[in-house]
């Protein structure tokens, strides 16, 4: 009986030293948190201050319907920079707690994967812009977001492909009702981050 429990015993630290080589495990719970913060406080700023909320797809003239898209461009990069340097700064405290590195094989390939999406949304945000297609912005970060989170389940927690594809979803369905975007996007950037970062915590850092 008691050798029977030691081979549990091992058999379960070879299951854990699998997976922190297979998988990052360093993400926090509360940078998911704080981005959905930071993303429902800028959906904020955008539609009150700057009056972003596009009903339309194509716009001709955008300077003249929205002659602060410039500073929701800058808003946005800020609330990604948030977002980005809260999530190295907590995962690095979580990886240092776990005595794990912060970079590693794993997480440079979790990266590279992220990197696909998240880059060709980028462009094409980009190219939309150009072109007056306003009221795909919210849409389409949504949609690259989402497939980028996707591809990056695959090398941390399983339940970061489930925030992808409902952000996809929401992505698709931002798409057919434009006028709907901002609102959207504030769902799911924000209120999903936020949902998701309280499941982590819970389930994996308590």
């Amino acid at each position: 009986m008691e050798k029977d429990q030691d081979y549990i015993k091992d058999i379960a630290a070879i299951r854990t030293m699998m997976e922190r080589s297979s998988k990052f495990m360093s993400l926090s719970g509360w940078a998911g948190i704080l981005a959905g913060v930071y993303a429902l406080v800028g959906s904020y700023i955008a539609y009150v201050f700057f009056k972003f909320n596009p009903t339309e797809i194509v716009y001709n003239s955008t300077a003249a319907v929205f002659p602060d898209l410039l500073n929701v461009i800058v808003l946005a990069t800020i609330i990604l920079l948030l977002s980005i340097g809260t999530a190295i700064f907590l995962s690095f405290k979580r990886a240092t707690k776990r005595t794990e590195p912060l970079w590693n094989a794993t997480s440079r390939r979790m990266l590279i994967n992220m990197s696909v999406p998240l880059v060709t949304g980028g462009v094409l945000i980009l190219v939309s812009v150009s072109l007056g297609l306003i009221g795909l912005l919210a849409p389409f970060s949504l949609l690259f977001y989402g497939l980028a989170l996707f591809s990056a389940g695959n090398y941390t927690f399983g339940e970061l492909r489930f925030l992808g594809i409902l952000l996809v979803l929401l992505g698709l369905l931002g798409s057919w009702f434009i006028e709907y975007g901002l609102l959207l996007w504030a769902a799911g950037f924000g209120l999903m981050h936020i949902f998701y970062g309280i499941y982590i915590h819970i389930k994996h850092e308590r």
